[in-house]
């Protein structure tokens, strides 16, 4: 439990939702649609904790998902250590767990916070269309603890921490059974609370950070309006934080 007092979060959410998944390999192009079923790795393993926003825990999951649909990447194997034999000994209907996390999410509404969250976004999204389910991740805001550690790399060829580096650097200690999405699920967390603790986490990084993953492509036509717009959200938001 990370009791936090005085330390509001952007969006106001009452809660946060700490996602993490392992995939069967990675996307081909991060680009194409979710329809695209061939491009898009499935979850093997999602998990996702809950907490208030002050640091009760509320709940967590932890699933595997075991469908024939799935292929493996060795490459993937050598990562997380999950095989085709223990899908199919552990593994679950992926629907049915998809299910389990829209509920959540709708009924908590919450920041939803990973590490790389670009990445657990897409394989959790692409899921979410071949299960048939709306995907409820697209309304809500979410934030990348990836992204707002960056000055905590030393090395200037370094752009981001690796989960396991962030932790060591915040805790002084190695992060044990990494790869399984619990527990980096759990560590995320864990980071997320002790950069909120020390400042490094704000609600205007919170707001700046998830205005910025919903600004389009340069290259699109919408990009010159929507930018500006944005631009005027921003202000009216730090102007807000400043009566």
């Amino acid at each position: 439990m990370f009791i936090l007092k005085n330390c509001p979060l952007y969006p106001l959410k009452d809660y946060l939702l700490f996602l993490d998944t392992e995939a069967s390999g990675l996307p081909k192009n991060w680009n194409l649609p979710y329809s695209d079923a061939s491009n898009w790795p499935s979850a093997v393993q999602i998990a996702w904790i809950i907490y208030k926003s002050d640091g009760t825990l509320i709940k967590s999951e932890n699933h595997y998902i075991g469908d024939s649909d799935i292929q493996l990447k060795s490459s993937a194997i050598k990562i997380h250590g999950i095989t085709r034999d223990y899908l199919d000994q552990h593994g679950e209907e992926r629907k049915l767990v998809m299910q389990l996390l829209d509920q959540d999410l709708i009924r908590y509404e919450p920041l939803v916070v990973g590490h790389f969250m670009e990445f657990d976004y897409h394989i959790a999204s692409a899921d979410f269309c071949r299960s048939g389910i709306i995907n409820p991740l697209a309304n809500l805001p979410s934030f990348c603890t990836m992204l707002s550690s960056s000055f905590y790399a030393r090395d200037p060829s370094v752009d981001h921490l690796r989960l396991g580096e962030l932790y060591t650097m915040l805790f002084e200690d190695k992060l044990e059974n990494q790869h399984n999405a619990l527990v980096d699920a759990g560590a995320t967390a864990k980071c997320f609370f002790e950069l909120l603790r020390r400042g490094d986490i704000t609600d205007e990084k919170i707001a700046l950070q998830h205005i910025a993953s919903k600004t389009p492509k340069p290259n699109s036509k919408e990009f010159p309006w929507l930018i500006a717009g944005l631009i005027i959200l921003v202000l009216i938001f730090l102007i807000s934080l400043s009566l």
